[in-house]
């Protein structure tokens, strides 16, 4: 498959070489999986160290859809207070949600040490900033509940999140020393390239157009052929289309747009000194980070309105960097784009059994690389034998969420304003 323009910031500056493979056409593996993304090759990688014969077929490249279009937050945990996560997980499930995700990034970055991921790997954590005060109370009761369960998660003040971010816009902030900041393409890539060399079989440009199923397991029909499975792992998240009826109404689905500056060297040395990769507490949320070459990545909700030169979106972030940022003076944005987030009514993920030895863990909430990442391990867990019960949430069915396609039109309306308000 030709590629042409990159389709972020980091897939034209990750390390980790792009990935190509043929259709393996006419052959039989334990499991073939829909998407080559942070679960796709989470789900390949494991499965293939567990013993198991394993295809991934993407319609485009490696890490083209939410995972290299991804801000690149190694974060732990969801979007959800830990009270809120037990409510709603209950007393066997919640505690082990908690547990599990908690201890996402030190699996991720287990994963980069061990197989020497080239993806500019940072551990200092991330930071949620307070945008207003009220932001700041609802940190500190967060923060209240992470220091009862014993974890590193830190309350700043006013003064010492400036020092941490290098503005004093913010009114403090939490810091979790669990998390940090990858370039995403690059540790998808570098997964592709683990799994690879485990035995997996990986193909690109090879679009799925139907799953049938047999009497002992799947016929995986595509547009190069065809392959046999006994099982079937769906990881397409946020660009799940119509292969399976129904599956893509089950989530709102919202964009995500980013916009990164060219190296600023010197002039940024004082902004995020540490690394550290933040989001803020506002409703229409906003985020910063720095990468390896002194770029910043400043991003919202939305779609990218214009182009990296000119239009809204670049409006937007020219004026929201000078506001925080005023010695840097006008910059210039080298790449913009934005992605797909798979929003659940309760801002929980899901693992769906679709029909007999067919499965997709989907819905998550922004939180893509600690969630694909666990989510792989453990489709690799239920398909060697591990009760479903050991999950770190129960498997639920399928429920189209029936106000998502008004509420993604809604939300596309709402944050393009945002744009327009903030960006006059």
């Amino acid at each position: 498959m030709t590629r042409t323009m990159p389709i972020s910031l980091w897939d034209a500056s990750a390390e980790e070489r792009d990935f190509e493979g043929r259709l393996p056409e006419g052959e039989t593996f334990d499991v073939a999986i829909v998407g080559g993304g942070f679960t796709g090759l989470s789900t390949a990688l494991h499965c293939t160290e567990a013993g198991l014969s394993t295809c991934v077929i993407e319609a485009n490249h490696v890490g083209f859809g939410g995972s290299g279009r991804n801000v690149g937050l190694v974060n732990a945990g969801i979007w959800l207070p830990p009270t809120q996560v037990r409510e709603k997980l209950g007393t066997t499930y919640g505690p082990r949600f908690l547990q599990r995700f908690g201890q996402g990034p030190e699996m991720v970055f287990d994963l980069i040490e061990k197989h020497q991921i080239r993806c500019e790997a940072t551990r200092q954590g991330t930071i949620h900033a307070a945008h207003a005060p009220s932001g700041f109370r609802d940190l500190e009761a967060r923060w209240k509940e992470w220091n009862s369960m014993g974890e590193p998660v830190d309350l700043l003040g006013r003064e010492e999140i400036a020092d941490k971010i290098g503005t004093d816009t913010f009114h403090g902030g939490l810091i979790d020393r669990r998390a940090g900041t990858v370039n995403p393409m690059g540790y998808c890539r570098g997964l592709a390239r683990a799994a690879t060399a485990a035995g997996a079989k990986i193909c690109t440009g090879v679009k799925v157009t139907n799953l049938l199923k047999q009497t002992h397991g799947w016929a995986v029909e595509t547009d190069r052929g065809n392959v046999q499975s006994k099982a079937v792992v769906l990881g397409t998240n946020a660009y799940t289309d119509a292969l399976w009826p129904g599956l893509n109404k089950t989530y709102t689905m919202i964009h995500y747009f980013q916009l990164a500056t060219e190296p600023l060297g010197e002039k940024a040395v004082h902004i995020l000194p540490e690394r550290q990769g933040l989001w803020d507490t506002a409703p229409v949320m906003f985020s910063l980070r720095k990468d390896n070459s002194d770029r910043l990545i400043i991003g919202s909700m939305g779609k990218i309105i214009g182009t990296k030169s000119s239009g809204l979106s670049q409006r937007w972030a020219q004026k929201r960097i000078s506001k925080m940022f005023p010695d840097l003076g006008r910059v210039r944005f080298e790449e913009a784009w934005h992605g797909q987030i798979a929003m659940t009514p309760d801002h929980l993920p899901r693992i769906h059994t679709l029909d007999e030895g067919l499965y997709t863990p989907i819905g998550y909430n922004g939180r893509g690389i600690t969630t694909g990442t666990i989510f792989g391990q453990g489709m690799a867990g239920l398909l060697t034998g591990m009760d479903p019960k050991d999950l770190p949430l129960p498997i639920t069915d399928v429920t189209a969420v029936a106000s998502a396609p008004l509420m993604s039109r809604f939300y596309n309306l709402a944050f393009t304003a945002n744009q327009f308000i903030k960006g006059f």
